[in-house]
């Protein structure tokens, strides 16, 4: 009788076993990947916060001691719908993703905070000083 020879291959556990490794691999990249896709989101967020920073700043000094705690955005010289990006809609203050506060002229004290739409996880709200400085409430 003849010997057959021996045929070389992966055994069904091996293969088990390369899934398995590819799996545990994916689990862990897609946090990291949300994570990310989360924090692109807010760069579009932060970016509007800064046009109103601006925009308060550059109204302050027009108005200096008199001014309004919480200016409008046609007071602000910002024109309706364009603080609408993608992820974040804006309106006026408290209306939309976006609010304001001015506390006051001297020294200059605002904040300028955002909430998170629905289809970003975290954080759920930013907040930006005066100085640009963003505070993260998880």
């Amino acid at each position: 009788m003849k010997r057959v020879a021996n045929i070389k291959g992966f055994t069904i556990v091996e293969l088990m076993v390369a899934v398995l490794i590819v799996a545990i691999l994916a689990a862990g990249a897609v946090p990291i990947y949300r994570a990310k896709t989360d924090s692109a989101k807010w760069s579009e967020g932060k970016a509007i916060m800064g046009t109103i920073g601006t925009a308060l700043r550059a109204y302050l000094a027009l108005k200096g001691n008199h001014f309004k705690a919480i200016p409008t955005l046609d007071e602000l010289g910002v024109l309706p719908g364009s603080l609408d990006g993608t992820y974040f809609k804006g309106g006026e203050s408290g209306v939309g993703a976006f609010s304001w506060v001015v506390n006051s002229y001297d020294p200059l004290d605002f904040l300028v905070t955002a909430e998170a739409p629905e289809d970003i996880s975290s954080p759920s709200k930013i907040t930006m000083d005066e100085h640009g400085q963003f505070t993260i409430t998880p």
